[in-house]
């Protein structure tokens, strides 16, 4: 059973797993992997369930000691990580053994990898899920919703692995353009055609202010004609329109509700995508339909979930 020891962390790599569920009414968010693929292609690769605790490592900056030998599984972003200065590419399992050092320097293709074990990380759910939620203080190694800081100590709960392979077209990494699907919402068509033309019809920036709780795009300013909104429950995926126009995509640390009108929702496939995307990456908005991103989901779910299905599911 492997043990780590944090020696460095910029206090951003995190514990994450599906998320936390049947909470929203209190108020509290779901957390969870941002890039959900990625995380269970890690947790595939060591035959974990689908949302065992991983180390979400976003943008680097984190150094791992070995102070008990084990597997881990990395998958996600490419963050120029080494092995005893030997260069690791993910998208593998391999072992470790006492004394070695695990270093993520700095993106060099997408933004956030992910680190399995066997069984998973060991730490104490907190309202049913590990998934660190920073705003709200909860889950995490500790409890209380920190990112990983020097002198933290990580174990895993089991020793025991049969690691599989991925193959080498499994993992997904943007492009000068990315598409991300959005299914229409019950506000749209408040919006003015210009405006609704511009969404569509034109790529937008992803801005600098953007993290686990919204990624804000900046672009043309969208108008809404509608009446005020009584604030409402808020989807994962959530595209609300501020005054200024802008719009921002809700992520999984988002809050419950809101007040500003939706364009709709992104899908959860196209929210992998964009866990992956660096401020400055140009997006495209697509529509789709609810049931044409469900089959999609679906078959994606499926290929997880079947041993050796792996081929281009990362990102359809």
């Amino acid at each position: 059973m492997i043990e780590l020891l944090v020696e460095h962390s910029l206090g951003f790599a995190q514990l994450q797993d599906g998320g936390r569920f049947g909470v929203r009414h209190l108020g509290i968010t779901q957390g969870g992997a941002l890039d959900w693929v990625a995380m269970q292609q890690a947790n595939w690769l060591l035959g974990n369930s689908a949302d065992a605790a991983v180390i979400e490592i976003p943008l680097g900056g984190l150094q791992l000691h070995v102070q008990a030998s084990g597997w881990l599984a990395l998958t996600g972003a490419d963050l120029d990580a080494k092995l005893d200065d030997q260069p690791l590419a993910p998208g593998q399992a391999f072992q470790l053994r006492h004394g070695q050092t695990l270093r993520f320097n700095s993106p060099k293709r997408g933004v956030r990898a992910y680190l399995a074990t066997p069984g998973g990380f060991a730490a104490d759910p907190v309202m049913g899920a590990v998934a660190t939620v920073m705003r709200e203080q909860l889950g995490g190694l500790h409890g209380n919703g920190r990112g990983l800081h020097n002198g933290d100590r990580l174990l895993g709960k089991a020793s025991n692995t049969e690691p599989r392979t991925l193959p080498a077209d499994a993992l997904w990494y943007p492009g000068d353009e990315v598409v991300l699907d959005l299914i229409p919402g019950a506000q749209i068509a408040s919006f003015a055609g210009v405006s609704l033309f511009a969404a569509f019809n034109q790529s937008w920036t992803l801005d600098q202010r953007a993290d686990r709780m919204g990624m804000r795009l900046t672009g043309p300013a969208l108008r809404y004609q509608g009446q005020a909104l009584i604030s409402e429950g808020i989807p994962l995926g959530a595209v609300q329109v501020p005054p200024d126009g802008q719009p921002i995509i809700l992520m999984n640390d988002r809050q419950t509700i809101g007040g500003y009108p939706r364009l709709g929702a992104v899908t959860p496939l196209s929210l992998a995508r964009l866990a992956q995307c660096a401020p400055g990456q140009q997006v495209r908005l697509r529509v789709v339909s609810q049931e044409a991103a469900r089959r999609e989901m679906l078959n994606v779910i499926s290929a997880l979930q079947a041993q050796g299905a792996l081929h281009g599911l990362a990102h359809p």
